[in-house]
């Protein structure tokens, strides 16, 4: 199932190895780890069921801040946000918004491309770690 502007690619490992190799990648890359919310735990709290369901929200100001000069009301979408997710079949998945659909939900997509092409590849580098192993 597609949704635009939402990467995802299954992990190879299972939900807690992929949200702890996400946890020490962000942390080698110098990266802020704003908040981690265990969906599945607050729906466990309302006795109801969820499969494994991590958000983390992440970033730093030099790759957010020129988007949002650009366009504040990208910061709706700032900090970064990955999703660690498992499905009905038992695999894992890492998720996060493409750079690119987020600057052109904002409109500024073409003032903003080499920021966005960084965090891009930052982002891509991230999930092949993060759903591989590979550093």
């Amino acid at each position: 199932m597609a949704i635009d502007g939402l990467i995802s690619l299954r992990s190879d490992a299972g939900p807690k190895q992929t949200a702890d190799r996400l946890k020490a990648e962000l942390q080698a890359r110098g990266l802020t780890l704003f908040a981690q919310i265990d969906h599945a735990a607050g729906a466990a709290g309302a006795s109801l069921a969820l499969r494994p369901t991590e958000l983390f929200v992440f970033g730093n100001a030099k790759g957010g801040t020129p988007l949002m000069q650009a366009a504040q009301s990208i910061g709706i979408d700032l900090p970064l946000k990955a999703l660690v997710w498992q499905d009905e079949a038992g695999a894992c998945w890492f998720s996060y918004n493409d750079p690119a659909w987020l600057t052109e939900r904002h409109g500024v997509a073409e003032p903003t491309q080499q920021v966005t092409a960084g965090m891009s590849a930052l982002l891509g580098a991230i999930a092949k770690a993060v759903t591989s192993g590979a550093t």
